[in-house]
């Protein structure tokens, strides 16, 4: 079906850019729909250049010296190397037999080249569920696993893990960082950097340094003093360099005082590669590069994504003639990129010489079996059961299972981080596959608890009734006139289209785009549909105008804060019923529309629909289910629409109504557990009401079965929090100075973050940082410290950690200095800090184990700014075990009897 006859003919006074929906007006009802033309089709879109050419290059580059390459190669041809060939591929120098590596985005997984028809893939959970195992052993399984992953999408290096402090949980990318505490990030970050590496596939750890909002990522100056820097916000990176090495690391878009990282000598060339003696590949993350002789001479290996937009070869020969670079800085940072990419291609020759081919999905019988065992430990492990007077486990009864989340595929946040799962489970089919026998299960929404409405489901699909939709993409000529027949048609399954790597040879820059699909109503009544989109769009339904989302638009935070709010409407439906759905987008804007500050100008479709719901009905409804059962599981949280790359969260607050629902829930039956599924803090004003609290993050695949574990006790949880929940906005430490205020991000609360702040300044959190509970209980015995003074200090700790219940269970161990109680310098340092942790596995009621851990010299330091060193407090000391980071349960001193200072690390 074409889009209309005015939109075929066009019209000469309509502009370009005309918001008005008459250019697609309704055609005749009683027109029956014709079959899309058979045109050439795109079937795998891509931001890759397919023809990259390595197959035809012998392998001579694997033997080669690095130095010796460079002597041969003219100047433009190392400048080639230090910008990207495309999106996600590194330039190639053919006549040297130089290929080009292929990077592709994580850290929950390894999405391949396309956003807008994603290879589907194997979703480990958050970071900060994965942080809440306090396991660096099952970390670097993770690692590994995502190693196999991304070398089956054809890359090399896995842009990941990110280890920003979680300053304020608000931050729209917290989900992605593990913790607030540094010496838990980098730990962490190392064990995952171990397994990939191990594997083959460079890390590349993001993003150095204090990206820790996205309020003006790109443009806003985190101004913060040196000891802050050094202690809580670098030290993540500098523990990852020390104990695993990663070969690549990616710059932060924003400014650190004053300079943008990836111009910033003092942090690139000075810090990481002097200081810290780093020799790998700095690259830029995408857009986040500013200028040229600055970030070259600064360190910067790599511009990201190619074409270049600021290291051209015209631009930089000019700068080396008028002296503003040297020869020898492209020289470096050439050899920096040739280094990296022979490492990798020594490592992966099959890959990199492939000759390109559709990116692979690991969806054999034996990696699915293997994966899903290991995704569902990960998802299980992250558990943090934060509350429970009694009510779990559940294993027996009657159980409403109640809550928006619960029937909703929720695996992680968005953005970067946006996967395509090859399978998940859902809290709702957890529940229902794992249940014990003596368990009934009832369901009730209680909410529609997301931003947007779900995707389009199984009730939708292709107009002669295949699974998904039909789209059929217009050209638009020059004078802005819309084509008779579709240029290109596609059949497509997902309707949240991003279609940032969308091309084709017979369209332009815009192009119109529509989605046609039969609709069968599961329901009598009314059924709501929604509409995103990045430029103009109208959806109809049975021909009919439902939503105009063109002639008046509010843009918001979808496709990177290119799209607009979601617009809704709605149409009556009787059950089993077929109607015809049809969407048009011109991917042309309207002509004031404004779009939030993002270096990606991207077009992007998100089509949604649900039975409409009455809210107060809804609530009433779950109410009359609670009251009903003997216990109640309501899954209530966030999702990709709330916590995401582009925008931070404004609240705490769970999503409308979720809060009023757990609390009549509560008051109906008080046996309520509420299961969270958000990728940082919540506030719960309920807490006191329920009977237990059960935080899940976002567990990739296998949510819904790490979920059902614990809530039946299949698995003794064993997780505990890696940040601090606060129970209101304002006892956040960063809370009056967290987003950009013209242009500055002062932080202003300095090493005082986390639990750092809540011990500090007697704040108390809804749940502190540690905070964990079990089916069973350990208590600690023996803690004992041995220091060596030898060359450089360190100490070997130990303790003995005792079943005392009856379940057998697993447990982490957290140890934490603590300083003098008088400091000789007059500077104020936290009342305990964790220092290492480790976990103990399978220990059965009644037995003990001892376990051990090492602390090194930056367990008992601090930053000296006068002095510019790291430096020891001399006095008696004390190492502590911690039930949670307020709660301390044994401890014992030690001594420090000489002054000690360093600056290089080493």
């Amino acid at each position: 079906m074409g889009l209309t006859s005015s939109a075929r003919t066009g019209s000469s006074s309509t502009p370009a850019t005309s918001t008005d929906s008459s250019r697609f007006s309704t055609p005749t009802p009683s027109r029956q729909p014709s079959p899309p033309p058979q045109v050439p089709q795109v079937s795998e879109p891509s931001m890759v250049d397919e023809s990259r050419g390595n197959a035809a290059l012998d392998r001579s580059f694997l033997d080669a010296n690095v130095d010796e390459l460079l002597r041969q190669m003219t100047t433009d041809e190392k400048i080639s190397l230090l910008s990207g060939k495309n999106w996600w591929e590194t330039a190639t120098i053919p006549r040297l037999n130089v290929p080009s590596v292929k990077v592709t985005d994580g850290p929950n997984g390894a999405r391949g080249s396309s956003f807008f028809k994603m290879t589907k893939a194997s979703a480990i959970p958050s970071a900060t569920c994965l942080a809440s195992s306090f396991s660096t052993d099952l970390i670097t399984e993770a690692g590994t696993l995502l190693a196999e992953e991304a070398r089956a999408r054809g890359a090399v290096c896995l842009l990941a893990p990110t280890i920003n402090i979680q300053r304020s949980p608000l931050g729209g990318r917290a989900f992605e960082s593990f913790s607030e505490d540094p010496t838990l990030s980098g730990r962490l970050a190392a064990a995952y950097i171990k397994g990939l590496q191990g594997a083959g596939v460079s890390a590349c750890i993001k993003h150095f340094v204090c990206n820790d909002q996205e309020h003006e990522r790109n443009g806003e100056d985190s101004v913060i003093g040196e000891r802050a820097l050094r202690e809580i916000y670098l030290r993540p990176f500098q523990i990852a360099q020390r104990e695993a090495g990663p070969w690549a690391m990616m710059t932060a878009y924003n400014k650190v005082n004053g300079t943008h990282v990836s111009e910033s000598k003092a942090l690139i060339w000075d810090l990481l590669r002097t200081e810290w003696g780093y020799d790998g590949l700095v690259m830029s993350d995408w857009y986040g590069t500013y200028s040229v002789s600055e970030s070259v001479q600064a360190g910067l290996s790599l511009e990201m994504p190619g074409p270049t937009i600021w290291r051209q070869q015209r631009m930089l020969n000019h700068l080396i003639m008028s002296h503003k670079l040297a020869v020898r800085d492209i020289d470096g940072r050439a050899r920096e990129v040739l280094s990296w990419a022979q490492k990798l291609a020594r490592l992966n020759p099959e890959l990199v010489y492939a000759v390109p081919t559709p990116e692979r999905t690991r969806d054999s019988a034996e990696d699915h079996a293997s994966d899903a065992k290991l995704l569902r430990r990960l998802a299980g492990e992250g558990v943090v059961l934060l509350k429970n007077d009694g009510a779990l486990p559940i294993r027996e009864g009657r159980v409403a299972v109640i809550g928006p989340n619960a029937k909703t595929r929720v695996i992680s946040g968005g953005g970067s981080a946006t996967l395509r799962p090859l399978w998940s489970v859902n809290a709702w089919e957890g529940m229902v596959e794992n249940k014990p026998a003596a368990v009934e299960l009832s369901y009730s929404l209680g909410l529609q608890g997301a931003k947007f409405l779900p995707m389009l489901d199984e009730c939708f699909t292709t107009l002669d009734g295949r699974p998904g939709f039909d789209l059929l993409h217009y050209a638009i000529d020059a004078n802005g006139e819309v084509a008779h027949e579709p240029a290109v048609t596609d059949t497509h399954d997902v309707s949240d289209m991003f279609l940032a790597d969308f091309r084709h040879p017979r369209l332009g820059a815009h192009y119109v785009t529509e989605v046609q699909a039969r609709f069968t109503s599961p329901i009598t009544g009314r059924y709501e549909f929604g509409l995103t989109v990045t430029g103009q769009g109208w959806l109809y339904v049975d021909e009919q105008l439902v939503i105009d989302n063109a002639s008046k638009q509010t843009m918001g935070g979808k496709f990177f804060g290119n799209g607009t709010i979601e617009e809704k409407g709605t149409v009556p439906v009787e059950k089993g019923k077929s109607y015809t759905l049809r969407v048009v987008h011109d991917s042309r804007r309207p002509g004031k529309a404004a779009v939030a500050g993002t270096p990606f100008i991207v077009k992007g479709i998100r089509i949604g629909a649900f039975p409409l719901v009455d809210a107060r009905q809804a609530i009433e409804d779950a109410v009359a289910t609670a009251r009903a059962a003997d216990s109640v599981v309501l899954v209530v949280g966030l999702n990709a629409d709330y916590e995401s790359e582009g925008f931070d969260r404004h609240t705490l607050a769970l999503p409308l109504a979720s809060d009023e629902l757990i609390a009549r829930v509560a008051d109906a039956n008080p046996n309520t557990v509420v299961v969270v599924q958000a990728g940082s803090a919540v506030s719960m004003p309920w807490a006191d009401k329920v009977a237990g609290i059960v935080q899940c993050w976002y567990g990739g695949n296998e949510a819904g079965n790490g979920i059902a574990d614990v809530v039946y006790g299949l698995r003794n949880p064993s997780g505990r929090l890696p940040l601090s929940f606060p129970k209101r906005e304002c006892d956040i430490a960063a809370a009056l100075n967290f987003k950009s205020a013209r242009t500055k991000v002062h932080y202003a609360e300095g090493i005082w973050i986390g639990y750092r702040h809540h011990n500090a300044r007697g704040i108390a959190p809804l749940f502190p940082f540690g905070r964990g509970l079990s089916y069973t209980s350990f208590k600690y015995s023996h803690l004992g410290i041995s220091v060596d003074k030898g060359t450089e200090w360190t100490a070997t700790a130990r303790v003995t950690v005792t079943n005392t219940g009856k379940v057998t269970g697993d447990h982490s161990v957290h140890f934490y200095t603590a300083p003098p109680a008088e400091s000789p310098t007059g500077l104020r340092h936290p009342e305990v800090a964790l220092q290492a942790f480790t976990k103990v596995y399978g220990l059965a009621p009644g037995k003990s184990a001892t376990v051990e851990v090492k602390l090194d010299k930056y367990a008992i330091s601090h930053w000296d700014e006068y002095d510019g060193t790291w430096k020891v407090e001399v006095g008696e000391w004390a190492l502590k075990i911690g039930e949670d980071a307020q709660t301390m349960v044994v401890e014992v001193p030690f001594t420090i009897d000489s002054e000690m200072a360093w600056t290089k690390f080493v």
